[in-house]
């Protein structure tokens, strides 16, 4: 946490209580030699607090998650009342410029954590992250969509058994809560390494903007910077509908039948075992195959690939709460 009159200095620039500051998150030039700017924003308030970190687009076809943190500095939501707050909204900014979730070699950033100085260039913007931003802030919330037409019910995910994240994740507020390992070489794994506390939230799909996943990820930011004791007054934090639902094991229902798919149920509801889901079909009119619920539980992800083949995954569906 942020001491009385601390100067914050991230990349060679200072930044003051009280001061707005946008500087270059900079790695490589584009192949044409221009120039790429991928702006960190940092607000920070006269009164000491801790320091926030929200980021996105770690994959560049996450386009959801980029909506989001836009939102938070668009309403002025991360000016915060006491302490700092950082925003990174787009971090892979070569997959963003290309329509790509990978950077231009072909790595997935979320699986070169902690990264090198001198490796290859998604491992240089992993290392750039990690020994630049990541030590100077005490909570990271990262925002990430579903891939490969999968739509994803607004999730935390977090590990397990860890006190402090079932507390911020419970002041989120989101629908659901996935318990999950952290990924070897993952942001999140780097950042548990490195002591940072982090919230992962999952919502909505690859290549879309949702109105409502979006509501979600600006409203559990609000709760947590109001839990935080970060919020300004004037921004208002709603209550959620329902409580949130703890995940503890959860299973893909997949494809029995290649064919044309469409789901006919909701995303986040709750399935009982033997109740449709959605229909395969061929387009001769020779194939109508129900999908149906091989076990009771909530609906966390959908297929909204309109073709599947045999053993493709259609819906997530969770198997075992947290009581």
């Amino acid at each position: 946490m942020a001491a009385p009159n601390h100067i914050l200095t991230i990349q060679e620039t200072n930044i003051y209580p009280g001061e707005s500051k946008e500087i270059n998150f900079d790695v490589a030039n584009l192949h044409t030699a221009s120039p790429v700017n991928v702006p960190i924003i940092i607000e920070r308030a006269h009164k000491p607090g801790p320091i926030v970190l929200f980021t996105a687009g770690i994959h560049g076809d996450e386009v959801n998650g980029v909506e989001i943190v836009r939102q938070l500095i668009a309403k002025g939501i991360n000016k915060p009342k006491m302490g700092t707050i950082i925003c990174i909204p787009v971090i892979n900014i070569f997959g963003f410029i290309n329509l790509k979730r990978e950077f231009p070699d072909g790595r997935d950033l979320n699986r070169v954590f902690p990264g090198t100085v001198d490796g290859s260039l998604a491992s240089r913007v992993a290392h750039k992250l990690v020994h630049d931003i990541v030590p100077h802030v005490d909570y990271i919330i990262d925002f990430h969509t579903g891939g490969s037409g999968r739509f994803n019910a607004p999730q935390i995910r977090i590990s397990k058994e860890n006190r402090h994240l079932n507390e911020l994740a419970k002041a989120f507020a989101a629908p659901f809560v996935l318990y999950s390992k952290n990924l070897t070489k993952s942001f999140r794994d780097a950042c548990y390494k490195l002591g940072k506390p982090m919230l992962l939230f999952e919502g909505g799909k690859s290549f879309h903007i949702d109105e409502t996943i979006a509501n979600h990820g600006v409203n559990g930011s609000k709760r947590i910077l109001k839990h935080l004791g970060m919020l300004n007054t004037n921004h208002k934090v709603s209550k959620p509908k329902k409580d949130t639902v703890f995940i503890n094991e959860s299973r893909w229902q997949r494809a029995s039948f290649s064919g044309m798919f469409s789901a006919t149920i909701a995303i986040g509801s709750h399935v009982k075992k033997g109740e449709v889901l959605g229909q395969i079909t061929d387009p001769y009119g020779k194939l109508n195959h129900a999908v149906k619920a091989q076990n009771a539980g909530y609906i966390i992800n959908v297929n909204e690939s309109p073709i599947v083949y045999q053993g493709d995954a259609l819906f997530h569906i969770t198997t075992k709460l947290k009581r």
